[in-house]
């Protein structure tokens, strides 16, 4: 591969850095819209079957990103589980919420709203915004807003997730998955036919293992 489509890959296959980025901007956008005093976003980490603070904002936001705990831990534990959002006004008496937990994080939130990280029929993890200063409420409306925001944060987050894979593949240069990775990263100045050769393949290939399927 030449300096110049390595270049051409790197910048359309994103690094941690962006991937960092996109997870405080969840955080911070999703604690200033409904002026909560922290906000937060977990990750399933499926091989361990856990839930990790990826990103905080606020209270917390120095000490516990990186932290674990078992996938079905507390509120966002529940949430990951069903699928739902959840609204608690008062956390201390819903038997969802995990004090314990809570405690250990150093940070015990009165209100909690909480919603799935859904991208398509997978779930991600969960972002969470937690209390606000003047005690208000969080409503049914803004559960629906925080779920849309959470869905489309929840895109972005796996189309990183899968050019970070496609970007292993690229840096290994072997297999069959590579080539087309490869492929996939023609550059822009490329000859305009060498180009729409390049792309048949893939495109030929997957008519091929199509019509392999329907036999």
């Amino acid at each position: 591969m030449t300096t110049h489509r390595a270049a051409t890959a790197a910048g359309l296959l994103p690094d941690d850095a962006l991937h960092r980025a996109l997870l405080r901007s969840i955080v911070d956008v999703a604690r200033a819209i409904f002026r909560a005093e922290a906000a937060s976003v977990f990750l399933l980490d499926e091989a361990a079957d856990e839930l990790v603070f990826e990103a905080v904002s606020g209270q917390g936001e120095e000490s516990l990103v990186g932290r674990r705990f078992p996938s079905s831990t507390g509120v966002a534990g529940w949430v990951l589980v069903t699928g739902q959002p959840l609204i608690l006004d008062d956390v201390a008496a819903d038997p969802r919420f995990a004090v314990q937990a809570a405690e250990s994080t150093g940070y015990v939130p009165k209100a909690i709203m909480a919603v799935p990280l859904l991208s398509g029929e997978r779930t991600l993890g969960v972002l969470e915004v937690l209390d606000r200063a003047s005690g208000e409420r969080f409503t049914a409306g803004e559960a629906n807003l925080l779920g849309m925001f959470g869905t489309q944060a929840a895109i972005a987050l796996d189309l990183l997730a899968r050019s970070r894979a496609a970007r292993a593949l690229l840096d290994e240069g072997s297999g069959d998955a590579a080539v087309l990775t490869r492929v996939a990263a023609l550059p822009d100045d490329a000859e305009p036919v060498q180009r729409r050769h390049g792309l048949q393949l893939p495109e030929a290939l997957a008519g091929l293992l199509s019509g392999e399927a329907r036999r």
